[in-house]
């Protein structure tokens, strides 16, 4: 009989900087190719990535958290990041800052387990609801649509010599998801 596999989400380390930077070198390339400029992608380096995720996670306050899922066999296949949001413009508490899950292991819930534990996070440190913005474009928006996100706000964004439009997708009340068992559609 085959085991299911098993996902340990646990709390990112230095340590875990070359691993973090793989998935988000995987990721970036696999959810936005055709929505920013290929030469971007191209260029993006796992030893350059690694570097900045092993200065983040060593320096990172206690109020910023990177989480990262932990697959029994594979390695980490996935990573979130929150804290207090950034903008005060939106009434939002907390903010997601990165979620992302390598695309061979996505739709099996590692993404939703992530995202789920950094709303606990967020809670714990009395930031009761939470943003993140996405791509408008992005197919990951119906991720968020179906854990109970709603967009609440858009903006564009100039980069790498491009207008990015962005969707905001925000939970007014983390709690509600925690008594319902962290299913936003029970």
């Amino acid at each position: 009989m085959l085991e299911p596999p098993i996902v340990r989400i646990r709390p990112g380390s230095p340590a875990d900087a070359e691993a973090i930077a793989r998935v988000y070198v995987k990721s970036w390339r696999s959810a936005y190719a055709g929505l920013i400029p290929n030469a971007v992608l191209i260029r993006m380096s796992a030893t350059a990535q690694a570097r900045e995720w092993s200065q983040q996670l060593s320096r990172r306050n206690r109020a910023d958290s990177v989480l990262v899922a932990d697959l029994r066999g594979a390695g980490i296949v996935g990573f979130g990041s929150c804290g207090a949001a950034r903008s005060s413009l939106l009434p939002h508490a907390g903010e997601i800052f990165t979620l992302y899950v390598l695309p061979e292991h996505q739709e099996r819930g590692i993404g939703r387990a992530l995202l789920f534990r950094l709303f606990d996070g967020l809670i714990d440190r009395g930031l009761d609801s939470a943003i993140i913005w996405v791509l408008s474009q992005n197919p990951a928006r119906f991720f968020y649509e179906a854990m109970g996100g709603r967009r609440i706000a858009g903006k564009e964004e100039r980069l790498w010599n491009t207008t990015l439009p962005q969707t905001a997708y925000g939970w007014d009340d983390l709690r509600l998801l925690r008594t319902q068992g962290s299913d936003p559609t029970s």
